[in-house]
């Protein structure tokens, strides 16, 4: 069983590495699954390794077309391309818990019927406070399995799609979203943005109301506390109130596994609450009703624990964590009733394909390896090991010493055991993680979680003062925390791994957690070497590599040469707490093992230019920055903070990297006190030449730039690449421009669907006409270029495809 159930997860793994799914996935499972049970009643009796083997093939074909069957049943519910984009009239229920930010709320929403269109079932909007620069659109309070009639405007699932970074299309798809869109304006008298019902009764809606009700619980008592995010994370499993600042300390300390409903949390709950049940059920609840000769004490704390376990999950949103530990000790629970004993590694093997069964697509998230990856390791190292007993006579200063050596082993074991895996998953490592763990582990399992799970259920003003205590002790770990986490060496990072570096540091480290007495141990630890050493990709001398971001409606192009690397600016703000620079550039550097950059340009102002600028600064060493900035902009501040260069772009300057040029040919260094100037025409235009070729990195630069650019520059303006000056706007890219440059391709940075309808229809058609290769993010993805004896260019979508990205 184990062997099947682990060839069942791998079947379903490779199937969302493919690029189409396959035809008639249903009837060719239903047939696999016959031949399964065909071949193991033939197999029963044969030799062992065989019926292993078949086992394991057995498995992994029914997990490939269990995970394909259900793809085609998720992707089925589809919005038509030509009711994107246009008002829809829609009445249906709030199927979540809303999130509130500072422009309005977000929310799911289960769609009862459509006017006039075919929509999914299930649609994720956003209602906006202000509706762009049309009238002031005022947001409905909106609250779990309150019915609606809404008016909106969708759009299939899109996210953008770059190397190592997040695909928020395929977590759409596990949603079961497949639309996605925005709340209108009240259009007409006659369909009107109102509710219609005051609740909806179902069991998720139940669960939905009751996460709402908890989470606005704590925030009024916890009203303008600094860290209330937290503590709603713990009990209620939502994380979006935690800002991006306080994840970062979290993640440098290797202890943002705890900030959430995790499975040390609910086993913690689960004991708690079995441990007791148990105590009461032995003393009849002091009835003197004799209750344990009915039912054993025991069968009945399982019971309570594995009820306790259900409503904790329920309450954390159903995430991996969760489903594993809930089957865990579901299996457990089940195992003592029936009075069937089962190791602990079939234990985790059904947890494992309960989880796949019931949702394939977790294979995918970093959350489902870590989860079981640290029980595997646990199990490993002390499944089976001999210990020395505590003696029956022991003193409570021993057994609590053997109680600390027991869990100090653990942590140990669970540091050591997830190296590999983290560092292919996040290509970092938290070394200041054991003892950040040992401190929080008892912190928050023992002593935040309990306490606000008690305070959500009791009465005020009980509830206030707990929720206070608790925030109190987690703002007093946090400080501690933000003290081990500015260490420069609080974190070792490294390029993600090859797979043959991985493999073999696996292997050592299985050798170095080996039973006391195995050869060597500590040589296990040799094997990281690769892992932790290797050196980030870079191009040979003289050659030039360059990555354009797919940011939405923005622009961030990483330059890299042999030995330095530039970033031509940050991407787009996106709220308060998100931009271009944290959601997509600074993952993307940190995968690649990028610690630093040599330089930073922002081309101008604009929030789509500029808006990651910050993050940027504050996440990844910069040499210097070169902008057309003010100097009271908060990136120029930062920058000086860090006590860095800066400097204005200028026409002429100019540097070599390893044989590659670089060029400021814009704008004149006048230009910077000329007050009447728009941001666009302060554009910090550089181009950059590799041997034969060169790249003409043009910002938003609009007519009047492009006349002066020809009239200074002439012939040297010419370039095989060019990036569409203002993402191919109409103000742009003229024909004598065009010509003047006279690129062979052209890249166009544009948001999907994007408001500005960037590019426009017949500046799009000026490329095509002259012969120029056009290619644009919204559609491709991030697009790298390899400059060497020729110009190589691949999208990512193309470079890895998957059965989701379909239009």
């Amino acid at each position: 069983m184990p062997t099947f159930i682990l060839g069942f997860a791998a079947g379903a793994y490779w199937l969302q590495t493919q690029a189409a799914l396959p035809a008639h996935a249903g009837t060719t499972l239903a047939v696999a699954c016959l031949v399964c049970l065909l071949a193991g009643y033939v197999l029963r009796h044969q030799h062992a390794l065989l019926r292993l083997l078949s086992g394991c093939a057995g498995g992994v074909i029914l997990g490939f077309f269990w995970a394909a069957w259900l793809a085609q049943l998720a992707l089925a519910p589809q919005l038509a391309l030509a009711d994107e984009g246009r008002d829809i009239t829609v009445t249906g229920t709030i199927a979540s818990l809303p999130y509130h930010f500072e422009q309005g709320v977000r929310f799911n929403f289960a769609v009862e019927k459509a006017v006039g269109a075919q929509v999914s079932p299930l649609i994720a909007l956003s209602w906006y406070k202000g509706f762009r620069d049309e009238v002031t659109n005022e947001v409905g309070d909106v609250q779990p399995g309150e019915r609606w009639q809404l008016t909106v405007r969708l759009q299939r699932p899109h996210g953008n799609a770059n190397p190592m970074g997040f695909d928020y299309e395929v977590w759409l798809l596990e949603q079961g979203v497949r639309a996605t869109g925005y709340v209108r304006p009240q259009p007409r008298a006659d369909t009107p943005n109102v509710r219609l019902d005051g609740f909806v009764v179902s069991f998720g809606n139940v669960v939905e109301a009751c996460r709402a009700a908890l989470r606005a619980r704590i925030e009024r008592s916890l009203v303008s506390k600094p860290y209330a995010g937290v503590i709603v994370a713990l009990v209620v499993g939502d994380q979006r109130a935690i800002p991006q600042s306080d994840w970062q300390v979290f993640n440098r300390t290797g202890v943002s596994h705890l900030i959430s409903i995790s499975g040390l949390h609910i086993t913690m709950i689960a004991g708690l609450v079995a441990l007791a049940a148990g105590a009461l059920w032995r003393r009849s609840f002091f009835t003197g009703w004799q209750l344990p000769l009915l039912l054993p004490a025991q069968k009945v704390a399982a019971l309570a624990g594995a009820v306790a376990a259900l409503l904790y999950v329920l309450l954390a949103g159903f995430g991996v964590p969760a489903q594993r530990t809930l089957y865990m000790l579901m299996v457990v629970a089940i195992a003592l009733w029936t009075g069937r004993i089962t190791s602990v590694f079939h234990v985790l093997c059904l947890a494992l394909g309960v989880v796949v069964l019931l949702d394939p697509w977790a294979v995918l998230w970093p959350g489902f390896w870590l989860s079981f990856g640290a029980v595997a390791t646990i199990l490993y190292a002390s499944v089976g090991r001999i210990s020395a007993p505590v003696a029956p006579d022991a003193s409570r200063w021993q057994r609590l010493r053997a109680e600390l050596a027991l869990g100090a082993h653990t942590q140990y074991v669970v540091t050591v055991g997830l190296v590999p895996l983290t560092m292919l998953l996040f290509s970092q490592v938290s070394l200041v993680s054991p003892i950040a763990n040992a401190l929080a582990i008892p912190v928050v399992s023992l002593v935040v979680a309990p306490l606000s799970l008690s305070a959500s259920l009791l009465p005020a003003p009980l509830s206030d003062w707990l929720l206070l205590l608790a925030h109190f002790i987690v703002q007093l770990l946090v400080q501690l925390l933000e003290w081990l986490s500015i260490g420069p060496f609080a974190v070792w990072t490294a390029p993600a791994p090859p797979w043959w570096s991985f493999a073999w540091a696996l292997f050592g480290t299985l050798w170095l957690l080996a039973p006391r007495g195995w050869p060597h141990r500590w040589l296990g630890m040799l094997s990281w070497l690769p892992l932790m050493t290797a050196l980030p990709a870079s191009p040979a001398p003289g050659q030039l590599w360059v990555t354009a971001f797919d940011v939405g409606q923005g622009m961030a192009l990483l330059v890299e040469t042999h030995g330095h690397r530039l970033l031509y600016d940050t991407g787009p703000a996106y709220g308060v707490d998100s931009d271009g620079a944290s959601r997509v550039i600074v993952p993307y550097l940190r995968a690649r093992g990028i610690a630093k950059l040599d330089g930073l340009i922002i081309s101008h102002s604009d929030a789509d230019h500029a808006g990651g600028a910050v993050s940027l600064l504050e996440n990844i060493p910069v040499g210097w920055l070169a902008s057309s900035l003010a100097g009271g902009h908060p990136a120029v501040v930062a920058q000086h903070k860090l006590g860095k260069p800066y400097l204005h772009c200028a026409a002429g300057q100019s540097w070599q990297w390893e044989g590659v040029r670089f060029e400021m040919l814009h704008p004149l260094a006048a230009s910077h006190d000329d007050m009447s100037l728009k941001p666009n025409a302060r554009s910090c235009t550089v181009k950059i030449t590799a041997g034969k070729h060169a790249i003409l990195l043009a910002g938003d630069i609009e007519a009047a730039q492009e006349a002066q650019l020809r009239a200074r520059l002439g012939s040297d303006l010419a370039a095989d690449v060019l990036l569409a000056p203002h993402h191919g706007s109409g103000t742009s890219s003229t024909p004598a421009f065009l010509n003047a440059v006279h690129p062979s391709l052209a890249i166009f940075q544009v948001g999907h669907r994007n408001r500005y309808k960037h590019p426009k229809a017949q500046i799009y058609a000026r490329y095509g006409e002259l012969g120029i290769t056009r290619l644009r993010t919204d559609e491709a993805g991030a697009l790298t270029l390899e400059f060497g004896e020729t110009v190589t260019v691949t999208g990512y979508r193309a470079s890895h495809p998957r059965y989701w990205y379909g239009r």
